[in-house]
This record gives structure tokens, C-alpha cells and sequence, in this order.
């Protein structure tokens, strides 16, 4: 059996290895464990409703599963979100199906303009707070059938008896549309749980970096090709966004393969770490009992 050996290969080669990896690691976490996003976020509202109501927070599956992510994110960044997170997964591939029909039809892509997005990721804020205040009152069960999440997991799991949540069914619908058209458009502009993970003091260790004096002049490809639109900070830098999604595209983009991990030794070896990140949250997230 020959081995496989990355340090030979070529950049193009290299790159279709990082996209299918990305692409089987979103499918078998969409078909085996879709649920992950809605528990998590069930344990958000969980907690403020204790709060609210003054009852003592309890350690439920619930804030199990949050904990792990949130501490597994604060870790390794949004990892969860670029790979694992079924809602990123669908957003991706609407998407790609979208870009792709473009092509086909020769017609130039619609999207929203870097401008514009950098004013609706405020969005997502605004939607977790008002959550979490109606969740603190004890009146969040008033937007019962309006959840798109709660439409999608039972969709998911083939219960089509959704009488009862015709709104979220419209505003599921209403989402996909955004994520045709753009790339992350839930993620980026609507998820409330993505606004926890925004706000988390996300570590530097294992955040991209770049060696910015080795760039071909005027070259912003990482910036463009990144969902997020994010300034890459240098090598050496303790600077982290809590908008990166880990994606790793703009390792892929790169061509002077200057994008790296805060560990520059693991430079070359994202495809390794990648399958260890993928198994370690898998494995934690099977023992918090998803």
C-alpha cells in the first residue's frame, strides 16, 4: 500500500485532499449526529430560564453538550461551525449548488456586498439577546412554532407533521434562500449560537495566522476567499476572531503556503490534525451523550 506522503504532493492536489476531507468530515456529522446545534442552544435557554424563574441550574444533557462545545471551542475555535454544525453543512451546500448552477447558466452569481454583510453579522446579537430575554421572562414558549432549528430537526429525523410550525417552516425557507445566495448567510448573519461562540475568549494556540512578509504584494486572496471576510493576523500575533468559522480555505487559497495554525510546526500537517480535531469533538460529543 503506498503512502501517503503530503510533503511530495502538489498544491492543487493538496487542496482537493483538504475539500473532500471537509466534505466527508460535514456529512457524517449531518447524517449521524445533526442534533448537536439544537442541544447546544437548548442549554442556553435553559440556563436563562433558570435564572429567570430563580430555579438552580441542573447539569441536564443539555448544558453538558454546551459546555463541551464551548469549551472544546475556546480551545480550537469555531471548528464545530466550519465542520460539524449541520446548519453550516446545509449552508454550504446550498451554496456550492447555487454557485454551480451559476456557472452553468453563465449568469454572475447574486450576493451581498462586503459592506453591507459587515452591518448584518450585528444580526445574529441582536437575535441572541432577545432570546435570552425572553427566556429570563418565561415567555419564550410564545415563539413556540416559529423556530427554523426545531423545523429542521424534525425534518431531519422524517417527521413531516409540521402543522404547528408553518411560520418556522417560512422562515426556514426564507433562510435557505440567504444561504443560496450567500455563502454562510445563517452563520454569519442569523445564528444565535454563533453569536455565543463569537463572544467566547477563543485561545491563540491553534487560531490561523499568516507570515505576512512572505505575501506576493497587494495579494488579499485569503481575505477574498474567506466566508467571514477576515483580516488574517501575523505570525507572532495573540489576535483572534471570533467570526472564523476554522474553515481552512484560506490555507488552501494561499499560494505561497503562508497560512498556518498558531503552532507553526503543525504547518503542512493540517490534514492530520484536521482528522484529530474531527474525532476529538466526536468522541466528547458521543460521551456528553448526543
Amino acid at each position: 500500500m503506498k503512502k501517503l506522503d503530503l510533503n511530495n504532493m502538489s498544491k492543487k492536489d493538496l487542496n482537493k485532499i483538504h475539500t473532500y476531507l471537509r466534505a466527508v468530515i460535514q456529512l457524517l456529522y449531518f447524517i449521524f449526529i445533526p442534533s448537536v446545534y439544537t442541544a447546544a442552544f437548548s442549554g442556553v435557554k435553559y440556563i436563562f430560564t433558570q435564572i429567570g424563574t430563580g430555579d438552580k441550574i441542573g447539569l441536564t444533557s443539555f448544558t453538558t453538550i454546551l459546555i463541551v462545545v464551548c469549551l472544546y471551542t475556546i480551545i480550537f475555535g469555531r471548528f464545530f461551525c466550519g465542520f460539524a454544525c449541520a446548519f453550516g453543512t446545509l449552508g454550504d451546500a446550498c451554496h456550492a449548488l447555487y454557485i454551480k448552477g451559476c456557472k452553468k447558466l453563465k449568469k454572475k452569481p447574486i450576493s451581498i456586498s462586503d459592506t453591507v454583510a459587515k452591518k448584518l453579522i450585528w444580526i445574529k446579537y441582536i437575535i441572541l439577546i432577545a432570546i435570552v430575554v425572553a427566556c429570563f421572562a418565561g415567555v419564550y414558549h410564545v415563539t413556540n412554532g416559529y423556530s427554523p432549528w426545531d423545523v429542521f430537526s424534525m425534518i431531519h429525523a422524517g417527521n413531516l407533521k409540521l402543522g404547528a410550525y408553518i411560520p418556522g417552516v417560512i422562515i426556514l425557507l426564507l433562510i435557505i434562500i440567504g444561504m443560496l445566495l450567500h455563502e454562510r448567510f445563517f452563520c454569519k448573519f442569523l445564528c444565535p449560537m454563533g453569536a455565543v461562540f463569537a463572544l467566547l475568549p477563543v485561545l491563540p494556540f491553534f487560531s490561523l495566522r499568516r507570515d505576512r512578509e512572505n505575501c506576493i504584494n497587494r495579494c488579499s486572496g485569503c481575505t477574498r476567499k474567506c466566508p467571514s471576510n477576515i483580516e488574517l493576523p501575523n505570525t507572532g500575533s495573540l489576535e483572534t476572531s471570533g467570526e472564523c468559522f476554522q474553515c481552512q480555505k484560506c490555507i488552501d487559497i494561499c499560494p505561497k503556503g503562508n497560512v498556518h495554525c498558531g503552532i507553526k510546526e503543525l504547518k503542512g500537517n493540517e490534514v492530520f490534525f484536521t482528522i484529530f480535531k474531527a474525532l476529538l469533538l466526536m468522541s466528547l460529543l458521543f460521551w456528553a451523550g448526543v
